[in-house]
């Protein structure tokens, strides 16, 4: 617990939780993208996930832990950070010494914890309604429906947009710490730090495309 505790530890926790994370992201917009191609690709794909005894039962709330862990550590380790740097000298050295998307991930972390509480409202909550609730047969063809009546709000879409504007600037800074964290430095790094990038780039505007392709053609 002491090794838990302490700056090095928590940080390595981060890094593990944040690459957890990063493995969701990728087959989240893998599947939300099937929706530009196919309705039917994309109705099939949600469904499995949705009734998958595997995915509903062990890796939905091992996800939903992971993201408490990720934002609670998070705010933990900033909180620590603040208070043992004197105020002048952080303010005087800040822009100096580090970049505006490392001495902002608290505030583009609580956005993202916010748009994910507006995701689970538009989908999760709807879902277990849907099954445990209303306990309603299962309709394999009600996914993509219910994306594109979500995405023809101008103004959730708009949300959307800028939350995945400041989850980019999240990943460009938090992937490549993560490695650092976790102790990688060798030959590869300087390609890890390109792929970072690149990925801190291409899936958030994947997902804004998603969004924006389905409020045009809704």
């Amino acid at each position: 617990m002491s090794w838990i505790s302490n700056t090095v530890g928590r940080k390595f926790l981060m890094a593990l939780s944040a690459l957890f994370l990063i493995s969701f992201l990728i087959i989240h917009v893998a599947i939300n993208f099937l929706s530009v191609f196919s309705m039917e690709l994309y109705n099939s794909a949600s469904h499995f996930m949705g009734t998958n005894p595997l995915i509903q039962f062990a890796l939905q709330p091992i996800l939903i832990a992971g993201v408490v862990f990720h934002f609670a550590i998070g705010f933990a380790l900033e909180a620590k950070n603040r208070a043992s740097r004197p105020l002048k000298y952080a303010m005087k050295n800040s822009a100096a010494n580090s970049s505006w998307m490392s001495r902002n991930m608290m505030i583009t972390g609580l956005v993202i914890l916010a748009f994910l509480g507006l995701h689970f409202i538009d989908f999760w909550v709807p879902e277990m309604n849907y099954k445990y609730i209303e306990n309603l047969p299962a309709d394999e063809t009600r996914y993509y429906g219910e994306l594109v009546h979500r995405m023809s709000n101008p103004l959730r879409v708009g949300i959307y947009v800028i939350s995945f504007i400041l989850l980019a600037l999240h990943l460009m800074h938090g992937f490549q710490s993560s490695f650092q964290s976790l102790g990688v430095n060798n030959k590869f790094t300087p390609a890890i730090k390109k792929f970072a990038t690149a990925f801190s780039f291409v899936v958030p505007f994947l997902f804004i495309f998603i969004a924006v392709y389905h409020f045009l053609n809704h």
